[in-house]
């Protein structure tokens, strides 16, 4: 590439970074963008700026709920709200030892089997226990969602499994 060329190259970016700026594309910030979804605990979309480091959560269940029921059962995990729930915490948990909380989730995947005693999945439950930890007054930090209906779980008493994508910000 000649000097020439590079020099054109560099004005051709520049002029589109301006470009960027003038119709509000670029962040004059370091701080993440979530769009919200009306009422529903969702962000629409989630900007990262950046910088910020990229942590791939992999998919949890719950814990045992009653350890007196036959193991593998959704009888031993629980309900999808109680299944939910446990999953959240584990998730809390597993943040925590990298100094990161729910908050810091910008994308969530929560794959969950229908529960034979409602013979479909039970959306209402899972969204109860999701809002005891999104779109609080303490946690009002939503991440982009999407919830998905699969035939089974690896483990055959689970009824959900939950991934996260978490943004760390720069060291300061």
């Amino acid at each position: 590439m000649t000097f020439n060329t590079l020099r054109r190259t560099s004005a051709v970016l520049a002029t589109a970074a301006a470009l960027c700026v003038s119709v509000g594309y670029a962040r004059a910030d370091d701080q993440i963008v979530r769009t919200p979804v009306g009422k529903f605990p969702i962000a629409a979309a989630v900007e990262v700026p950046a910088g910020y480091s990229t942590i791939y959560v992999s998919g949890v269940g719950a814990d045992i709920a009653d350890k007196t029921a036959k193991p593998m059962t959704v009888e031993a995990y629980g309900d999808t709200e109680t299944q939910t729930r446990s999953a959240l915490n584990k998730l809390q948990a597993e943040l925590a030892k990298m100094h990161l909380t729910l908050g810091d989730a910008v994308q969530m995947h929560i794959f969950m089997a229908a529960d034979p005693k409602l013979g479909k999945i039970d959306f209402k439950g899972m969204m109860k226990a999701y809002t005891e930890f999104y779109g609080t007054k303490a946690q009002p930090n939503l991440p982009a969602r999407a919830a998905f209906q699969v035939a089974a779980l690896a483990n055959p008493g689970l009824l959900v499994e939950i991934e996260l994508i978490v943004a760390r910000p720069p060291a300061k």
